[in-house]
């Protein structure tokens, strides 16, 4: 089954647009897995605009699922993984001023570097998933640099969508031989495969249900905006069940 990973990026912007603890974002992370998520994903960034490199700390104790920490591998980074050690690390390629991840690695320039890294990471017994854009050129570099798993982002294949699920021509070139024969290929090499970014409710069942070795989906924005209506716990349960349906 799909495991879900609620990114809590967005309970701790709100809580910093205030000041003080309100939401408490230790609570949220407790009442997610409580709510059913199979796993807590922060990203901490240079300027912790969202997530501090406190609430990383803060986190590691209490998280009873799988702890999952997204950031680019600067040495403030690496610094702060290998002392909280959570389960999975997954490397983006985001520069420091930029408000959201917005493409993935390019596994053939940077896979030295790549190597280098997630060598470090791996001598300490985490897990290490590079985020990667659907091109299945890509897949071979990121197996070589050392990587257990790709995750694919799906900022594109979320802005295509309905174009995708209504044209069948359109769906071809732009998911089934993006998208899916990345992920064969990814796992005919071993590789797990996650999946991340604009995933929601109107999209997810679709991925999961063409891309059936999905092992997790890290989601926040879209969960969080859903959960103000619904709340937490109900939503919670309504993506795990889009994850559950392989039928379309």
């Amino acid at each position: 089954m799909t495991k879900l990973s609620v990114n809590i990026n967005k309970i701790a912007t709100l809580r910093n647009a205030r000041g003080g603890n309100l939401p408490d974002l230790l609570q949220v992370a407790k009442d997610c897995e409580r709510f059913g998520a199979d796993g807590i994903t922060v990203h901490p960034r240079p300027d912790e605009r969202h997530i501090r490199y406190q609430d990383v700390l803060d986190l590691k104790p209490l998280v009873s699922t799988e702890f999952n920490i997204e950031g680019y591998p600067s040495e403030s980074y690496l610094d702060l993984v290998l002392r909280v050690k959570p389960d999975q690390c997954t490397l983006v390629p985001d520069p420091p001023d930029a408000i959201t991840s917005n493409t993935g690695w390019d596994t053939i320039r940077h896979q030295s570097f790549l190597k280098e890294v997630i060598g470090e990471l791996k001598k300490a017994g985490i897990r290490v998933s590079i985020f990667l854009n659907a091109d299945e050129r890509l897949v071979e570099a990121a197996r070589s640099s050392g990587a257990d798993r790709i995750e694919l982002y799906t900022g594109p294949y979320a802005q295509d969508y309905t174009k995708i699920i209504s044209d069948k021509d359109f769906r071809q070139d732009h998911f089934e031989d993006t998208y899916v024969r990345t992920a064969r290929r990814a796992h005919e090499a071993g590789l797990g495969i996650n999946a991340g970014h604009d995933l929601n409710l109107e999209n997810l069942r679709y991925l999961k249900t063409r891309i059936p070795q999905l092992a997790e989906t890290s989601i926040g924005h879209a969960l969080i905006c859903d959960a103000l209506y619904y709340g937490l716990e109900n939503t919670i349960q309504l993506y795990k069940r889009q994850l559950e349906e392989t039928k379309l």
